[in-house]
């Protein structure tokens, strides 16, 4: 029983069909909340990493780039991780007949130079500058031109020629080709090809000033809930569809499949590693002005 507010948590994530489906089991009541009571608040995942840089929400999703601003505020949750494991954000541009050139730069490493070279003094459209990945991109180009857009506007910026190119998040990484767009260079598949290891794009955090006995238990409901989901996945994905953009449940299924999977559990060693490596590159590389040290909830 819900005695008082200690026990009701604002619970921020995006309104996309791979959150849906982890959140699933909470939202509708499928498992144990042991007493604890949620405030489900979707926003896009820029305005919740702004949210986060102001400690407004007890647990939220965020950006990992992201978290090396909030670090002091929040811990995260080794649970309900988004990893491009050799897929990820892309690079964009309007398909065109003389885009032909374009066509050796899609999946072939050595042409990454070839990419670069393309892209520079382009402007770029992009879904926020706390994103992975922008943080991805800059690690991939260096400091470029841009314009922050809506994840969900890019294609229509770059349409309408407001940007050269667009970097391309959330369900647009499997709906480009059928919007009219072309792919550049997926910056996961670029990112695993240079170091081995997933991009870690986002991550769930839960405030420090929480008691650690209660953190623990949100983070157990959470993997509770993404278990059921994995567990319950037909019922999960028909939950997930009405914020699964311009896809049917079978391309809303396969985005799920790839952000919602063993590493969504449990980072493991290999993504903890990802997260150092990541926020690490970009330290050195002066993108990230401040040292950070990952602390998750254990």
């Amino acid at each position: 029983m819900i005695r008082d507010n200690t026990n009701v948590f604002t619970l921020g994530h995006s309104p996309d069909p791979d959150d849906a489906f982890m959140f699933y089991a909470m939202a509708e009541n499928k498992i144990d909340l042991r007493g604890y009571r949620f405030e489900h608040r979707l926003e896009d995942i820029q305005t919740l990493n702004e949210r986060a840089l102001r400690g407004e929400l007890h647990i939220s999703a965020i950006s990992i780039h992201a978290y090396a601003h909030i670090a002091s505020k929040y811990a995260l949750l080794p649970c309900g991780a988004s990893m491009g494991d050799g897929y990820g954000p892309i690079v964009i541009r309007k398909r065109s007949t003389l885009n032909a050139q374009l066509s050796t730069l899609n999946e072939n490493s050595a042409n990454h130079s070839a990419a670069r070279h393309f892209l520079a003094g382009k402007k770029i459209a992009v879904p926020g500058t706390m994103t992975s990945a922008f943080l991805a991109l800059e690690l991939f180009l260096g400091k470029f031109d841009y314009i922050v857009v809506p994840f969900d506007q890019i294609f229509d910026a770059v349409r309408a020629g407001r940007a050269d190119v667009g970097l391309i998040i959330h369900e647009g990484q499997l709906t480009y080709g059928k919007s009219g767009f072309e792919k550049i260079v997926d910056l996961g598949k670029w990112w695993k090809e240079q170091t081995g290891l997933p991009l870690p794009l986002g991550g769930n955090v839960v405030r420090k000033d929480i008691p650690s006995d209660v953190r623990k238990d949100l983070s157990e409901i959470i993997r509770e809930s993404i278990d059921y989901g994995l567990a319950h996945r037909e019922e999960a994905v028909r939950h997930s569809l009405p914020y699964a953009r311009d896809m049917d449940a079978k391309l809303a299924g396969k985005f799920i499949g790839m952000y919602v999977n063993e590493f969504t559990r449990d980072y493991g060693q290999v993504g903890r590693d990802a997260i150092r490596r990541f926020l690490a590159e970009a330290r050195n590389k002066g993108f990230i002005d401040i040292p950070v040290e990952a602390e998750f909830v254990e």
